[in-house]
């Protein structure tokens, strides 16, 4: 009853088919109802879900975190997540742990549908879109974990962080986009977009919408936004993801003083990374100055 938890279309028996109605019904979306008895049992399936786990349970409370949460190019919790055993991209690695309680992403449906055929409890944590949206879902997780004041104690940091980057923040403000590999940009209802409006940093008017898109050198260099931030660096043309990157053209309309570094891992997730994301762009406003 494999199932892989990376969003893959994977083929349910039919003898499960009959449980996924039930697995709705029973699965609580962060955000919603929480359990009246704290879990002791707690399993996670999702990279965002490691992190604020680690960020807001006791290590008693946790019996696994998913393969990514030592990946210190996706996690800001690689240090303490070390301690834990790791689950693998299945349902069997799951169940066998007998956990009270599982912490999924949104694109792992098909191994929730198993999950919950199984009898487990299967709590969706949700993909925030905004700084708004990760207090909310600190707060709802620390009730769900038993440990509300936890919850708090992180959603004020967040909002203290918040104040601290808007305090510094570009006046007048400039555009931004956020420039991957290829000539993919961050859309504009991304957390990351969020992120940069606290700083001053607002999408030109030609900036992709929704999650994002890609954007043509072309365009760069012709109506290009003021700044770029750049998540992963590329010193070189390694391959052709690097050599948009580091055209000579782009970097001759971008130089440092027009280009910032905010890591991808740092605006993935709620929670921890997010606190972390708020104080590396406040650092990194310094260069635009």
């Amino acid at each position: 009853m494999t199932a892989k938890g990376q969003g893959m279309d994977v083929r349910i028996a039919p003898r499960w088919k009959a449980a996924i109605g039930a697995m709705f019904a029973l699965m609580l979306v962060v955000g919603g109802a929480s359990a009246v008895e704290p879990p002791r049992r707690i399993v996670s399936f999702n990279l965002c879900a490691d992190q604020l786990l680690l960020a807001l349970a006791d290590p008693s409370q946790i019996a696994a975190l998913s393969p990514y949460a030592t990946d210190a190019s996706l996690s800001v919790t690689t240090e303490q997540a070390a301690a834990f055993p790791k689950i693998d991209w299945n349902s069997e690695s799951v169940v066998n742990l007998a956990p009270d309680l599982v912490l999924s992403g949104f694109t792992d449906r098909p191994t929730q549908a198993i999950l919950a055929a199984a009898g487990l409890r299967v709590v969706q944590v949700a993909l925030v879109r905004n700084i708004d949206e990760a207090r909310a879902q600190v707060r709802e997780l620390g009730v769900l974990l038993g440990h509300p004041e936890r919850g708090e104690a992180l959603a004020s940091k967040l909002k203290h962080a918040e104040n601290d980057l808007a305090a510094v923040a570009l006046k007048p403000p400039r555009t931004a986009i956020v420039l991957q590999r290829e000539g993919y940009t961050e859309g504009t209802e991304s957390l990351v977009a969020a992120m940069l409006a606290v700083a001053g940093l607002t999408p030109p008017p030609n900036a992709r919408g929704g999650i994002g898109g890609f954007m043509d050198m072309e365009t760069l260099l012709t109506a290009g936004p003021d700044v770029l931030v750049l998540q992963e660096p590329a010193s070189g043309a390694t391959d052709q993801g690097a050599l948009f990157l580091t055209h000579p053209a782009l970097r001759a309309r971008y130089d440092e003083t027009r280009r910032i570094h905010l890591p991808s891992r740092d605006t993935l997730c709620g929670g921890p990374a997010l606190l972390e994301g708020l104080g590396v762009l406040k650092h990194e406003l310094q260069k635009l100055r």
